[in-house]
């Protein structure tokens, strides 16, 4: 059961340790993919300027590793200043994917607390459709907190 609390602790104390930014971003990905049996691809884009560039992944390799403002889910979330949950991805006119078998995606922005702006964003891919709930939203949303504190 994902538990963004716990994840935040965890990550916390690999900083206190003097973990990097970029270890630490390695490792959110990693411990957000060990959570979830249904959490199949886990990735943090970066923005830059107007693209969206991947920095860590967890899951199948994927070509999508910079995606537009505005493109796909990813880009949409960004575009829209939301977070997305997406039940079936087939549904999406402007989809990409990340892999064939994605059927549900769920997109959860990363802001900096000093300006509220986006910085980033988690992406989580699924092969099960409708695969996140409201629990995986609010305890996403924790760990997406903290991580914006890095930027």
């Amino acid at each position: 059961m994902i538990d963004g609390r716990s994840m935040v602790l965890q990550l916390e104390a690999r900083r206190a340790a003097g973990a990097p930014r970029g270890d630490l971003l390695s490792g959110a990905v990693q411990l957000v993919e060990a959570a979830e049996d249904t959490y199949d691809w886990v990735g943090i884009y970066l923005l830059q300027g107007y693209d969206l560039v991947l920095h860590d992944y967890v899951g199948a390799a994927t070509e999508h590793t910079r995606i537009a403002v505005g493109q796909g889910v990813c880009g949409t979330a960004v575009a829209e200043d939301r977070d997305i949950n997406v039940p079936d991805v087939r549904a999406i006119e402007n989809y990409i994917a990340c892999s064939v078998g994605t059927v549900s995606e769920l997109v959860v922005l990363i802001r900096s607390p000093a300006t509220g702006k986006v910085v980033g964003q988690l992406d989580l891919d699924s092969d099960r459709p409708a695969a996140f709930g409201e629990r995986d939203e609010i305890e996403l949303k924790i760990v997406a907190d903290w991580l914006g504190g890095l930027f």
